[in-house]
């Protein structure tokens, strides 16, 4: 796009950190979009690769830092208040709480990956008083994580990064994804384990069973039949 090309140009550094700041606020701008211009003028030795990620960094850092505070401020009488009007109750903010003490504080470091929900992780955490260490820890290094893969791949795509970007960002989201699954199952198996392998174990020797039964059955029907017919032809030939 040239309104990234050209904002890029006259403003370097400081319109990365700004505009990354402003998206991780839930304003609609793409930001994937233009970390791959970011990528794209390093490749283009534009701009310092290092420097780009450091900007990017910090401005996730600070959007998702304001978010969490903004959200911590406005609490929960703001959902029961004005919940709503955005089809969020008080009820749907309970269930979401309970869910994300089990899973969250894992998936912050992958939510950058799914449009949308990196955009409410932030006021969702403040607003349900998570602890902002253990949400700085996770979002922090996922913000990092973010910026430098996405800068990353603009730099070593090049000029072919506006072919590539749509199907860059679909595997991205469906990396996001697949991560948070795994994340959720490995909690379930590190909490459930025992029990889910007994009752695999236990679904197991059932199926075998009913299978062993089935063809017990089978064979005691075929030499129920086979001696029948024994019979019936001894008697005549007697």
């Amino acid at each position: 796009m040239e309104l990234l090309s050209n904002l890029l140009e006259h403003y370097g550094y400081w319109i990365i950190l700004l505009f990354l700041l402003f998206e991780m606020l839930a304003l609609p701008l793409p930001g994937e979009m233009m970390m791959g211009y970011i990528g794209l003028f390093v490749y283009e030795h534009k701009l310092n690769w290092f420097a780009s990620i450091a900007s990017a960094s910090l401005g996730v850092v600070l959007g998702v830092t304001l978010s969490y505070w903004i959200g911590y401020r406005l609490g929960r009488p703001f959902i029961i208040r004005h919940g709503k009007m955005i089809h969020f109750s008080e009820e749907r903010l309970n269930r979401m709480t309970v869910w994300f003490e089990k899973y969250g504080d894992k998936l912050l470091f992958v939510a950058y990956f799914i449009p949308g929900v990196r955009h409410i992780t932030g006021y969702f955490c403040g607003v349900t008083r998570v602890s902002f260490q253990r949400y700085a820890l996770y979002a922090y290094s996922g913000a990092i994580f973010w910026a430098s893969l996405f800068i990353s791949m603009g730099k070593l795509l090049g000029p072919q990064w506006e072919q590539y970007h749509s199907t860059v960002n679909r595997y991205m989201i469906m990396f996001g994804i697949a991560s948070a699954m795994v994340a959720v199952l490995i909690y379930i198996y590190r909490k459930y384990g025992s029990q889910v392998v007994e009752r695999m174990k236990k679904l197991f020797w059932s199926l075998t069973r009913t299978v062993v039964e089935r063809k017990i059955r089978k064979h005691i029907r075929y030499l129920l039949f086979y001696r029948a017919c024994d019979y019936h032809h001894s008697r005549r030939t007697g």
